[in-house]
């Protein structure tokens, strides 16, 4: 195929070229009817480029096929069958793969290290979880991608599930064996998914981690927007073999999207794949040298430690790692991640990714260079020079893995819905819970709807709250406070 073409930006190019007179939404028409404030703040490009997709970009019935070709281009990019497109984020994608595999009550292996979008999506669908243990570093207090062998052991104990959604990489990196994992579902012909929404940029370069339709998967969900050049909420979900076919893939995204998708988002997505065939292989030969350097000169940095495959890679623990996730430990400094986050930005203006108990992190990509990277350098540097502002590292009482596993003992739809009560927290130990109590980022849920709730896990959350962790999708984001499924529910 020739990605030269940029089907979208090229039909968008058109419409302007050819004058198109709209009396259709958007109403700003073209950016006419904008507040002029707006427009200096935003500029009149991102006006001029949100058109409809259809009777817009395209005619009333799309017969110039834009989105068609453009996934098709994308596709033929990265070696999938199918390509479909989504603007609202891989949290809509991964929903829509979950529901082409699994309808309600029927069971769905997924690793408990999961984001919350899966878990909204076991509630929207009141599919049955069937939990697969992440594996855990107790040293670390971090989670790493199930492996194989916990996989099928799940399926022999539940034969009836309807296949496997595993996380890789995480948002710490790491990444599961997928081509053991496949194998494992596809001797029982059973679909494997993958939310690889961390891993847009894997296929273009041979040095960084396999991607998930290289390892055997069926499904792939990927966020262009976080790794890749694409605008926030532009994601793609990927197809081969026939465990699952493309028109039930598409139904299911057809009944979650949105019906006035953002040709905004579609542009970036289709940029991004014309930029990655055409360069992506010195642009990631550059960013993966930057990686090496930056990590060398922040891991020389008296105190802090870069986390490397020695750290997370090997038996027991991930079957790889993205270098371009650079997690740096605080430990030696007796700080803490999220103060140290504060304080980069505060001081430095300095946006960490993830930041937790004991870690900060920053990711790079093919947008960084020497300047930005020098930046961050920097400022880890002076951060380290002024670590004792930030003593002592408030106490976060991570449970072991024994007491952060909690039981399932009703479906997250049954929970979500059922009748709830507030509760004070310590009251709430023992308790069924009936919302996601969610560290964000990275975004896994420690306590979700139908798991029974322990001291362990409560006070792992009071006090990370009180430490500077955030837990917006509690009901009280203080957790000062519980919803719970009512006792009698």
């Amino acid at each position: 195929m020739d990605h030269s073409e940029a089907p979208v930006l090229d039909a968008l190019a058109a419409y302007h070229a050819e004058g198109q007179l709209p009396f259709t939404p958007p109403g700003h028409k073209q950016g006419r009817g904008a507040d002029p404030r707006v427009r200096e703040v935003l500029g009149d490009a991102v006006f001029a480029a949100d058109v409809l997709a259809v009777a817009g970009l395209d005619d009333r019935l799309s017969r110039g096929q834009v989105l068609e070709r453009a996934q098709e281009l994308m596709a033929d990019a990265v070696g999938a069958e199918h390509t479909f497109f989504s603007t609202c984020g891989s949290s809509l994608s991964v929903k829509a793969a979950m529901l082409s595999v699994a309808g309600p009550h029927e069971k769905l292996l997924v690793g408990r290290d999961a984001h919350k979008s899966v878990v909204a999506g076991l509630i929207l669908a009141g599919i049955r979880p069937v939990w697969v243990e992440p594996q855990w570093d107790p040293e670390r207090h971090l989670a790493h991608p199930p492996s194989p062998e916990s996989v099928a052991a799940c399926l022999d104990e539940h034969p009836d599930a309807r296949g496997m959604l595993v996380t890789s990489p995480t948002p710490y990196g790491t990444c599961a064996d997928l081509a053991g994992i496949a194998e494992v579902c596809h001797a029982r012909d059973l679909p494997c998914i993958v939310d690889e929404a961390w891993g847009a940029h894997l296929p273009f370069h041979p040095d960084l981690p396999a991607w998930a339709m290289d390892a055997g998967a069926d499904v792939c969900v990927t966020s262009v927007h976080k790794m890749g050049s694409g605008l926030e909420q532009g994601s793609v979900f990927h197809l081969q073999g026939d465990r699952v076919t493309p028109e039930v893939l598409a139904s299911r995204a057809d009944l979650l999207g949105s019906t006035s998708p953002s040709v905004l988002l579609y542009a970036g997505l289709d940029g991004w794949r014309r930029q990655m065939v055409e360069h992506g292989r010195a642009l990631f030969d550059a960013a993966l040298a930057l990686a090496h350097r930056t990590r060398a000169d922040i891991d020389a940095i008296d105190g802090l430690h870069v986390n490397g495959r020695d750290d997370f890679c090997g038996p027991d623990r991930a079957a790889d790692m993205d270098p371009l996730q650079v997690f740096v430990d605080l430990g030696a400094l007796g700080t803490g991640g999220y103060a140290a986050a504060d304080w980069l930005r505060t001081h430095h203006r300095i946006n960490a990714h993830v930041s937790d108990h004991r870690r900060v992190s920053a990711q790079l990509t093919h947008a960084d260079d020497d300047a930005s990277a020098g930046g961050l350098v920097r400022a880890l540097r002076d951060l380290a020079g002024h670590a004792g502002e930030l003593r002592p590292a408030p106490r976060v009482d991570v449970p072991d893995p024994a007491d952060l596993r909690l039981e399932q003992v009703v479906l997250p739809r049954d929970a979500f819905f059922g009748r709830i009560e507030q509760v004070p927290c310590d009251k709430a130990v023992g308790r069924v819970a009936a919302e996601m109590l969610t560290p964000y980022p990275p975004g896994v849920p420690a306590a979700l709807p139908g798991e029974r709730l322990n001291a362990a896990v409560v006070d792992y959350l009071r006090s990370g709250v009180e430490a500077g962790m955030s837990v917006p999708d509690a009901s009280d984001t203080t957790v000062g406070t519980v919803r719970v499924l009512a006792e009698d529910g």
